[in-house]
Formats: structure tokens, C-alpha cells, sequence
């Protein structure tokens, strides 16, 4: 919106074209939803304290969660409005990735208030029940991979980059419709499954968001994709500010959400943020690196799996609780021990995962 501006006011000043720069927007996209967050954070809290939309902790978990208790939830509503409003301020809007990656993010955070709204306001245990739930999921992810697909301007937007190697890039055709739900639809509740401690899901996906923005602005220019042996995506770099605008907006929530956390941000936060950074992964064309970045997110998942189908094939429990937080915790680790180790641990995948655009 105000780049618009900005290149209507270049005819009265040359000034103005510094806003063309990707850099100075992102600069400014993480001001801005920083800026937002930490100023509507208090506001928002006093609104769910009045509102009494309040957490609930089940009593079977860590014995130290009960006096989380009553703490104000789907504070996910303040990162998605700090991310959204900086987005369309100083994002291109004419760049259709931009808008394939707000639209998911909007019916996930949708799909997730909805289930937020029914367990806290009305006092609904289950929730959006489960199909529902996935079944709209999967509008979005498969909505999102449909459009990406037939959209497509080069071969390259649809292949398989594998990381290690300059020149291997399997041609998915088809699957690769198959390859972006699950990548949309699994990253999404894989952070919905981690988000279970005060900062331990935000942290993480500022990191993985701020990295895929670094491999946006890369895959976006022609001569760092070329050096660099990526594909090259155009317009791909424009996702650089919304990235950076989440990066802004998580660490805005955060100041609220550290431990002891002043508020929780829900499946309206955790589902949509998840969805944001697969798509963004699937553009880019480093679905394989995302895994790796990720590595906290894919831990805490299969954790899950793993507790699942162990109890329902053998009867027995591989960890004292899942996902992997809680058995940390009920191993006697303090929350904060937790959270700031998965913290480190992603900032070592994080590095891994760049250090591959070189490891080639």
C-alpha cells in the first residue's frame, strides 16, 4: 500500500524510490509489527482478562501447569493483526505470493479461532471437532498447492531441491500438488503440537521465518539464485517483509509471552503461523531445508506419533508424557530449561539449515 504511494510520489521526489528497496521494507515490516504488538499486547490482555477467555490446563500434565490456569489465550489474534497490517503496508500487493501466503494464513488463524472460541467462550471441551477442523485445512493447503501449481511460470517453481547437491531436482508434475498440502497441513499442526510452553513455539518460528526470509530474497534475485545453484522464483523476494513482518510481530508477543507468560497464543496463533511458513518453504522450493530448520517442530511431532500408535499397538507409553516438552518435564527439568534448550537447539538447525545453500 505505501510503496504504491511511494512510486505515485517519486514524480515530485527521487526520494521516494528508496522505498523500492526490499531491504528498507523489511527494515521497516519488522518495526512495524513489533511496534504493533508491543503496543496493543497490554490493551489485548486487559480485554481477555475481561472477557474471561482463559486457559485451560488439563490435570493429568506437569503438576507446575496448574497455575497457568485462567491465563488469558488466542493472543495468536495480536501477531496475526501486527503481521498483517505491516504486510500490506509496505509489501507489494500487486505480487501474487504475497497474497497466496496471507489468504492461507487467514483460514488457518480462522480455523484455529474457531476452535479456540468454542473450547474457551463456550465451554466446549472438544472444539471444532477433528474433521472439521482438518477438512478445512485441507481446503486451504490443497487451495494453495492447486494455484501454485497451474500458476507456475518455469519448471524449476515445481521441482524437488535437494540440499548437498548443485544439480539434483527431482520433476514432481502432479505430486508436487501432493507434496505442498502436506508440507502446509503438517507444518501447521506440527507448531500447533509445540506450542505448549510459555515462548516455546514463538521463538522458533520467528527463527524459521526469519531464515526462509533470507532464502526468499536469495531464490527472488536472479544472480544469487544462479551463484548459489537455487532456483531462481521471481517475485519470490517480495516475501522477504512478510516474513520479516512475522519475525516483528512474534517478537512483540513474545514480551507478553515469555515465561511466566501473560498470555497463551492459541490454536489461532500456532495453526496459522505453521501454515504461513510452509507455504512460504514451498515457494521458495526448500521443503527439505524447512524440515531441518524445523527440527523442534518435527521432534515434537513424531513424538506424538510414536505415543500413539506404541500405546495402541503394545499398550505401553515410550515417553512419560507427549508431545516431547512434557516428558522433559516430568523428568524434573524447570519449564525454562526446556523452552531455552529447544530455543538453542533451533538456532543450531537454523545455521545447519543455511549453511546448506553453500554445502552444495
Amino acid at each position: 500500500m505505501l510503496l504504491w504511494l511511494a512510486e505515485h510520489l517519486q514524480q515530485y521526489s527521487s526520494h521516494f524510490a528508496v522505498f523500492q528497496y526490499l531491504t528498507l521494507r523489511a527494515i521497516l515490516g519488522v518495526l512495524t509489527a513489533l511496534g504493533i504488538s508491543l503496543l496493543l499486547g497490554p490493551w489485548m490482555i486487559r480485554r481477555l482478562n475481561y472477557l474471561q477467555i482463559g486457559q485451560s490446563v488439563r490435570d493429568d500434565g506437569p503438576q507446575s501447569h496448574l497455575s497457568k490456569s485462567g491465563t488469558p489465550t488466542m493472543g495468536g489474534t495480536l501477531i496475526l493483526a501486527a503481521i498483517f497490517v505491516s504486510a500490506l503496508l509496505w509489501s507489494d500487493l500487486s505480487n501474487r505470493y504475497v497474497w497466496v501466503v496471507l489468504i492461507v494464513t487467514s483460514i488457518f488463524g480462522l480455523v484455529g479461532w474457531v476452535d479456540d472460541y468454542r473450547k474457551v467462550v463456550e465451554s466446549n471441551s472438544r472444539g471444532l471437532p477433528a474433521r472439521w477442523k482438518y477438512f478445512w485445512q485441507s481446503v486451504a493447503g490443497l487451495g494453495a498447492a492447486l494455484f501454485l501449481f497451474y500458476t507456475a511460470a518455469s519448471p524449476s517453481e515445481t521441482q524437488l531441491i535437494v540440499p548437498f547437491f548443485k544439480s539434483v531436482a527431482l520433476d514432481l508434475g502432479i505430486f508436487y500438488i501432493v507434496l505442498t498440502y502436506f508440507v502446509i497441513v503438517g507444518s501447521s499442526n506440527a507448531v500447533n503440537l509445540t506450542d505448549g510452553l510459555d515462548g516455546l513455539a514463538i521463538m522458533p518460528s520467528v527463527m524459521v521465518g526469519g531464515a526462509l526470509g533470507v532464502i526468499a530474497y536469495l531464490a527472488g534475485h536472479s544472480e544469487f539464485a544462479q551463484y548459489l545453484h537455487i532456483p531462481y522464483v521471481q517475485g519470490a523476494g517480495e516475501l522477504v517483509v512478510f516474513c520479516a513482518a512475522l519475525g516483528g510481530a512474534g517478537l512483540g508477543f513474545l514480551w507478553f509471552n515469555t515465561y511466566p507468560a501473560q498470555v497463551f497464543m492459541g490454536d489461532v496463533g500456532a495453526l496459522a503461523l505453521g501454515a504461513a511458513l510452509g507455504v512460504i518453504a514451498v515457494i521458495v522450493r526448500h521443503e527439505i531445508v524447512f524440515f531441518i530448520m524445523g527440527g523442534v517442530f518435527v521432534m515434537e511431532t513424531v513424538s506424538v506419533i510414536l505415543q500413539v500408535g506404541s500405546f495402541k499397538l503394545t499398550g505401553r507409553r515410550i515417553f512419560r508424557m507427549a508431545p516431547l516438552h512434557h516428558h522433559f518435564e516430568l523428568k524434573g527439568w524447570p519449564e525454562p530449561r526446556v523452552i531455552v534448550r529447544f530455543w538453542i537447539i533451533t538456532v543450531m538447525l537454523v545455521l545447519f539449515g543455511l549453511a546448506t545453500l553453500k554445502l552444495r
